[in-house]
C-alpha cells in the first residue's frame, strides 16, 4: 500500500472522509498536531510558534531571523522521518511539504464548490451565509498563503495532486472508496526509486535544519548523497558564503557532495543576511521621536540586530498581542499611554521580554519606577551606541538563558511522566 497524503478545504467534508480511509485501510494517521508537536520537542519550539508557520503567519523580525523558513525546515524534517513508516495517512497542511519526487505517496486533494461549503458551513455551524463566508474565506487564506510559501502554487492546483475529489459531486462513501482504490493498487506501490527519494527528502531536510542553526537560509535538495544549495539572495561575497554553505552541509552524516548554485531570486533586490544567534534579532524600539528611533534601528541592522519600531505606547502593547519580541528599548515620555504604563502592561503579561528603559526626560524617581517594575536597564539619552548594545545583549543573554532553563523544566517533567 502506499502512503496517503491528504489536503482538504473546510467544510468539504475531509475530515470525515480521512478518518473513514484510516478505518478502511488499517493505517496510522499523522495530522498537523502530531508533526508540531514532534518538531516542537525536538527543536524546542514552542507549538503556538510552528503553528503560527503553517497559518501562514509572518512576524515583522522575519527578514532578519528566517524564523518562517526555520520552522518549516523543523517541520519538514519531522514530516521526512514519518516517510519511512509504511501504512500512513499523513493530513493537513504538513502534508504538502512531501516532495512530489517519492512517487509512492499518494496526493489527494478534498475540495468543493464554494456556495456548496457555504451550505455546509450554515447548517455545521448554524450561522448565516455572510458568517460562512468570513470563516470559509479566513480559512482559505491560510492554505493559500502556507502553499505558496512551500509550493508556489495554489492549493487547489490540480497538478500537485493525484486524485482530486470535489465532494459536491462525489459522496463521502465514493471519495473513501477512490482513495482506497488508488492507495492499494499497484501504480503507486514503493520502488527502489522511490524509496531512495525518501531517503533524499531526509537528508535535505537535516541539511537544511543544520543550516539554520548556523543562521543561513537557502534552498536545499538531495540525490543520492549529492547536495545542492540554492542561493535566493544577492550577496557580494558569494565565494565565501558558498566555502561556509559547504562546509556546514559536507559535516551533516550521510552528505557525500555539496555544490551551490545562484537561484532566480539572486538577481533580484534583496540581500543575503546570515542570522546570528548570539545576537538579539527581535529587538522593539518604541519612541515617538521618528528620526532618531529610525536611525537607531538602521545602526543596529549595521550590527547585526534585527528591529522593528512603533512611535508609541498603543502600538507597542497591539505588536505585542502578535509578536514576541526578545528586548524592547522604550522611551519614557510618548503622548497617550508614557513609557511607565507601558513597562507595567509588559511585565504583567510578557514576563520573558526584556525591557530597556531609554529617556531623555527621566529621574531619579522615575528610574527607581522602572527597576521596580522589572526594567533590565534605564538608560539616559543621548547614549553610546556600544553602550547601548552590549546592554542589549546582556539582556538577550537573560532571555535566552530562562528560556533554555524552561525548556530544561519541561524536558524534565515529561521524563518524570510515566
Amino acid at each position: 500500500m502506499s502512503i496517503v497524503r491528504v489536503f482538504s478545504g473546510t467544510y468539504c467534508h475531509g475530515e470525515e472522509i480521512t478518518v473513514e480511509v484510516v478505518k478502511a485501510l488499517g493505517c496510522e494517521c499523522l495530522d498537523d498536531a502530531y508533526i508540531v508537536s514532534q518538531a516542537s520537542e525536538r527543536f524546542g519550539i514552542a507549538e503556538h510558534k510552528l503553528t503560527r508557520t503553517l497559518a501562514g503567519g509572518v512576524s515583522v523580525f522575519d527578514g532578519f531571523t528566517y524564523e518562517r523558513e526555520r520552522n518549516k525546515s523543523c517541520l519538514k524534517l519531522a514530516v521526512a522521518e514519518t516517510l519511512k513508516q509504511e501504512r500512513l495517512v499523513l493530513s493537513g497542511f504538513c502534508s504538502q511539504l512531501v516532495p512530489a519526487e517519492i512517487s509512492h505517496v499518494l496526493s489527494v486533494c478534498i475540495i468543493a464548490e464554494i456556495e456548496h461549503r457555504y451550505e455546509l458551513a450554515m447548517q455545521t455551524c448554524g450561522v448565516s451565509k455572510r458568517e460562512a463566508q468570513k470563516i470559509i474565506h479566513k480559512e482559505d487564506e491560510k492554505c493559500t498563503r502556507w502553499t505558496d510559501f512551500v509550493l508556489g502554487k495554489s492549493p487547489w492546483d490540480s497538478e500537485i495532486y493525484d486524485v482530486f475529489i470535489p465532494t459536491n459531486r462525489v459522496g463521502p462513501g465514493d471519495a473513501v472508496k477512490l482513495i482506497c482504490d488508488h492507495a492499494q493498487g499497484g501504480a503507486l506501490a514503493p520502488t527502489e526509486e522511490s524509496l531512495q527519494a525518501v531517503e533524499d527528502f531526509l537528508l535535505a531536510a537535516q541539511v537544511e535544519v543544520t543550516l539554520g542553526k548556523r543562521g543561513h537560509s537557502v534552498a536545499v535538495s538531495a540525490r543520492n548523497g549529492k547536495v545542492t544549495l540554492t542561493v535566493n539572495k544577492h550577496t557580494i561575497m558569494l565565494s565565501h558564503l558558498e566555502r561556509e554553505l559547504q562546509r556546514i552541509a559536507g559535516g551533516v552524516e550521510g552528505v557525500r557532495e555539496v555544490q551551490t548554485k545562484v537561484g532566480p531570486g539572486f538577481y533580484q533586490p534583496g540581500v543575503y543576511r546570515q542570522f546570528n544567534p548570539e545576537l538579539p534579532s527581535k529587538v522593539l524600539l518604541v519612541d515617538d521621536e521618528k528620526e532618531f528611533v529610525e536611525t537607531l534601528s538602521e545602526r543596529l541592522e549595521m550590527r547585526e540586530m534585527g528591529s522593528t519600531v512603533v512611535y508609541s505606547g498603543e502600538e507597542a502593547l497591539s505588536l505585542l498581542r502578535e509578536e514576541e519580541p526578545e528586548v524592547i528599548v522604550l522611551d519614557l515620555r510618548m503622548p497617550g499611554i508614557d513609557g511607565i504604563e507601558v513597562l507595567r502592561e509588559i511585565k504583567r503579561k510578557h514576563r520573558h521580554v526584556e525591557v530597556i528603559v531609554l529617556t531623555g526626560h527621566g529621574s531619579k524617581q522615575d528610574q527607581e519606577v522602572c527597576m521596580r517594575l522589572g526594567a533590565f536597564a534605564y538608560l539616559q539619552k543621548p547614549v553610546d551606541i556600544e553602550k547601548l548594545s552590549e546592554t542589549m545583549r546582556e539582556a538577550y543573554r537573560k532571555v535566552k538563558a530562562k528560556a533554555e532553563e524552561s525548556q530544561t523544566n519541561r524536558t524534565k517533567e515529561d521524563e518524570s511522566c510515566p
